[in-house]
């Protein structure tokens, strides 16, 4: 093996090592993505798994007559009533006229 060969097989590895490399970075990319995700989910899923514990604590005849009134409760703190949504977080408390509607109609 001449050196010109020599030199363009390790310029040929090199650039497959970079190339590895921008892969691996992208996969470091995605598993931040999904830890992020996971992290907010866990979250989410505390809050309501503390919630369910309150409702159960005060499950009784009297709680389940006042359902609009839990459903406040529950829009209140932070999670959609609304058929196409229930139990969804509501990105940054914001109103959901579908919601808003079942809570408020006469």
């Amino acid at each position: 093996m001449n050196k010109k060969e020599l030199f363009d097989a390790l310029d040929g590895f090199s650039q497959e090592l970079l190339i590895t490399l921008a892969e691996v970075e992208a996969i470091k990319k995605n598993l931040k993505l999904i830890v992020e995700e996971n992290t907010a989910l866990r979250l989410e899923n505390d809050k309501l798994r503390e919630r369910l514990g309150e409702v159960e604590k005060t499950s009784s005849p009297k709680f389940h007559r006042n359902g609009r009134e839990n459903l406040q409760r529950i829009y209140n703190d932070g999670f959609h009533v609304c058929t196409d949504s229930y139990g969804q977080r509501r990105e940054n408390d914001e109103e959901c006229i579908f919601c808003d509607e079942l809570l408020f109609r006469e």
